[in-house]
């Protein structure tokens, strides 16, 4: 335990620093659940250890594998789809076609107490009986399809039936009655008590049915799952379920669960339901999203069967829905209480079986094979890809049908073959160098090995296996640095050791910052600092006074003081830029600038956090500038692995001066007056001339040449009908900086 938290506080404390070592920890029975084992099982408690051995796998050619029944001599019966045929498989795997049905669907076989098989085929088929190799139709079913075939004491048989969800008992002789009619559109699984109760479930309301005689029926429990897979009976009465399809088929119309007007009306016994929420504590996989499309065994029935649920109840909808629960199991007792075990929204249930105190079941999730006890759930085995749909216990051997193809695999004691375990495949989000792999558990003889690359996915551009790591302790990972890491453990035939805990250091490669953009901008803001006589000389600098004689003005002798109009506000440069870290790290900035026609970077400002940076214009003599930014990712990083980038602007004209504006001697012939005015600017051309005859609106001149476009240029004003007496003309030059120049005339 100590080993653990030491991990996860190291791990804690240090992945804030991108260039700092960090590590991968897998621990815990949902770490482990996310990679793949093989010939090993998962505790509870989260530890890998020996499984189930392979003791053969037998591949039928076939897509999927419906249903298994034990042959006399110590063979298997497998029923296929989707061409109709039946295999025998002996003890060593060998397998032989027994029959081939008409049919392309086999669901249902069940051998009875004297080894004699029988098989019920679908579509529109019917019941057979298969001795030495010659089969015999004893019923031709009047339903659809045939789901399931319980095989009574007496020698009579109970089918399951689907398009009319009637259970229908066919005798040796081949008579047939309708022992009950549920009302439901498929009854999809069968089980019998020792005292002859027959329990049933149903699809697409996922009734679950006590059915004590003929047309004698009670509903113990109603699923908010659309269809009851599986049903199994302990020796204390316990009932259990496995419901399954919330995720791919709205429940039916009201008109599918209304029982027929000639069938005894099954009557609800208002159980007591008990819900468990334990599913991490009792092992279940976490919520992970697999709402992806379903295989091609999961189709097929679900095609048959929800969607000739859409044909009887004529509104049912079969739809895909991420993020709800798909599968559960229930515990249903004797005095009719009802436990949820397991309830996940990651895997469909499609079989039970009770071995003792066990409940096993099977998966569509890489046909994982699970065994509960109470409620603690251990991943016994996952024999291959696909989906694992029925599953039989024959003395030692445990039987699992598995689809997608269609195989039958045995599986013997534990720890008799040599077993592996391969972990998911890790992101550490940018290039790495790999420290020592470490291990915690019990037991030797495990080795390691670990792969690297930089696809998402193991091809053929990853590293191979690296050579075995055997040091539990620390072993140095030879792999090269890329992004993702996978490892595999294993273990040899005959070990009994435990793995409770893998970590594998790691330390990313640094990422530099990025600086996108530099903007360099004049922005208008308080000038508190200019006010008074600053601000008085400052407003003087930005007017030339001509009269029409040429003479200055006279002084203003008055009492009263002149008043002084100040300029409040002030044009600041600032300099903005846009940068990131792609590791997220925290930066620190250095300002630098330099004239056009220098070489030395001048420093503005530097260990600035900020990414904007206001200057009084005045710094800046009139002229074309370069800035620089430096960004560091130093707060964030060892001084060794700190990286920084570097970004330079274009050109960026600073210009505070505004034109000199000078307003020739006014010319005036009766009502009319005109007048030349010279604008010069040292440092940008000019843009825009108006003028404002009496403070009326400005009014714009354009250059004497045509266009407004040089550091200097002459304009013309003409102005008629000017009307007798003394008039104020006012003349305003702005250049591309937005400086503003300006002179005025007083007409007399």
């Amino acid at each position: 335990m100590k080993f653990r938290i030491l991990i996860g506080l190291c791990a804690l404390a240090l992945r804030a620093s991108a260039a700092t070592s960090t590590a991968w920890e897998v621990s815990g029975f949902s770490d482990f659940l996310k990679g793949r084992l093989s010939g090993l099982s998962l505790s509870p408690d989260g530890v890998l250890e020996p499984g189930p051995a392979l003791r053969f796998q037998a591949t039928l050619g076939q897509p999927a594998l419906w249903s298994l029944a034990p042959a006399p001599n110590g063979a298997m019966y497998a029923a296929t789809g989707h061409t109709g045929k039946v295999f025998s498989i002996s003890s060593r795997g060998e397998a032989s076609v027994v029959w081939t049905s008409e049919q392309p669907e086999v669901f249902a076989i069940a051998s009875d107490a004297k080894g004699v098989l029988y098989a019920g085929s679908s579509p529109n088929g019917g019941l057979y009986r298969i001795e030495a190799g010659q089969a015999r139709e004893i019923w031709h079913s009047p339903a659809k399809y045939i789901w399931a075939i319980q095989p009574a004491p007496d020698g009579s048989l109970y089918v399951a039936t689907g398009e009319q969800g009637r259970i229908y008992r066919v005798r040796p002789g081949g008579e047939s009655e309708v022992y009950y009619d549920t009302g439901q559109t498929n009854i999809t699984a069968l089980t019998l008590a020792s005292d002859g109760r027959l329990y049933a479930g149903s699809d697409p309301n996922g009734l679950i049915y006590d059915i004590a005689g003929p047309g004698r029926g009670a509903i113990l429990y109603d699923s908010n799952l659309p269809e009851i897979r599986a049903l199994a009976l302990d020796s204390r009465g316990n009932l259990y379920a496995a419901a399954m399809g919330g995720a791919v088929a709205t429940r039916s119309t009201a008109e599918a669960s209304q029982p027929s007007a000639t069938t005894t009306p099954a009557v609800a016994n208002s159980p007591t339901v008990i819900t468990v929420t334990a599913a991490k504590d009792n092992g279940a996989p976490a919520d992970n999203d697999q709402s992806g499309a379903r295989s091609a065994a999961d189709q097929s029935r679900a095609t048959a069967s929800s969607a000739s649920a859409s044909t009887a109840g004529a509104n049912t909808a079969v739809v895909e829905v991420s993020g709800v629960e798909k599968s559960a199991i229930y515990r249903i007792r004797p005095d009719r209480t009802i436990e949820t075990l397991r309830s996940s929204k990651d895997d469909n249930v499609y079989d039970l079986l009770v071995v003792g105190d066990a409940v096993l079941f099977s998966t569509d999730d890489h046909c994982r094979i699970y065994r509960m006890i109470g409620r603690r759930t251990t991943l016994l085995a996952e024999p291959g890809d696909g989906e694992a749909t029925r599953l039989f216990q024959s003395g030692p051997l445990l039987y699992a049908a598995l689809s997608n193809p269609a195989r039958l695999v045995a599986l013997g004691e534990a720890g008799a073959q040599p077993g592996a375990y391969e972990s998911q495949v890790h992101d550490v989000t940018s290039v790495a160098r790999w420290g020592h792999l470490q291990w915690h558990g019990t037991g030797a003889g495990v080795l390691f090995r670990t792969r690297t690359g930089n696809a998402a996915r193991p091809d053929q551009t990853w590293s191979e296996w690296s050579a075995p790591l055997a040091d539990p302790s620390g072993s140095l990972i030879a792999s090269p640095p890329a992004r993702f890491i996978q490892w595999r453990a294993e273990w040899p035939a005959g070990s009994n050791a435990q793995v409770d805990a893998v970590e594998a250091p790691y330390l990313p490669r640094n990422a530099p910052p990025v600086i996108h953009s530099i903007t360099v901008a004049s922005v208008t803001g308080s000038n508190a600092a200019k006010t008074g006589a600053n601000a008085a000389s400052s407003a003087n600098a930005y007017s030339i006074t001509v009269t029409d004689t040429g003479e200055a003005p006279a002084a203003s002798s008055g009492a009263t003081a002149t008043q002084t109009v100040s300029r409040l506000q002030a044009t600041q440069t600032q300099i903005s830029w846009q940068a990131d870290d792609p590791d997220g790290d925290k930066l620190v900035y250095s300002v630098y600038f330099r004239a056009e026609d220098e070489h030395d970077w001048q420093l503005i400002r530097s260990r600035m956090f900020e990414n904007t940076l206001l200057l009084d214009p005045d710094v800046f003599a009139d002229g074309r500038y370069f800035f620089r930014v430096v960004a560091s990712d130093a707060p964030s990083n060892a001084a060794q692995y700190a990286q920084d980038a570097e970004f330079v602007s274009t050109p960026v004209l600073i210009d505070n001066t505004p034109p000199v504006v000078t307003a020739g001697e006014p010319r005036r012939s009766g009502s009319a007056v005109d007048i030349d005015i010279d604008a010069n600017d040292k440092t940008s051309p000019l843009r825009l001339c108006e003028y404002s005859l009496d403070a009326g609106l400005w009014q714009p001149i354009e250059a004497a040449d045509g266009i407004t476009d040089s550091p200097h240029e002459r304009f013309h004003l003409h102005l008629d009908g000017l009307r007798p007496g003394e008039h104020l003309l006012a003349f305003r030059v702005y250049d591309s900086a937005n400086n503003a120049g300006l002179a005025k005339v007083i007409l007399r």
